[in-house]
């Protein structure tokens, strides 16, 4: 049996997973990163990107993630994400669609921390995008 590491994903809605893995890739701002067993214990801010689960040395789950922090360390993976989406439900037709609205009502808005919202909003759907059409 593989030596495995335990796994944590957290969204402010809730615990989305908690399992132990082989391996777990994370889009950290500074670049994708790996974490296996033993890992060095290190800390990373998150960026928008797809979290790939491996099992039995191949993908078993994907999930896209939106900013962040990851804690890792030597027996552990804690992922805190702002949004998390099982990447196998991510429509690309639907995306595209509430860019188009977001956009629309950004149009209108004018106040500041609103258009702050549909701003960051905008930008998180367009990397969901891009992450589903590079698949």
């Amino acid at each position: 049996m593989a030596e495995t590491t335990q796994f944590e994903l957290v969204s402010p809605e809730r615990l989305v997973l908690s399992r132990p893995v082989e391996m777990v890739v994370v889009p950290g701002t500074e670049g994708y990163f790996g974490v296996l067993p033993r890992h060095a214990p290190m800390i990373s801010t998150l960026d928008a990107g797809v979290i790939d689960i491996y099992e039995g040395g191949s993908v078993v789950e994907r999930i896209f993630v939106a900013g962040g922090f990851a804690e890792v360390t030597e027996d552990r993976c804690t992922v805190l994400a702002e949004n998390a989406v099982p990447f196998n439900e991510i429509d690309p037709a639907k995306v595209d669609k509430e860019i188009a609205d977001t956009r629309d009502i950004l149009k209108d808005a004018s106040d500041a921390g609103e258009r702050e919202r549909l701003e960051a909003r905008v930008e998180t759907l367009e990397a969901m995008a891009r992450a589903k059409r590079a698949a």
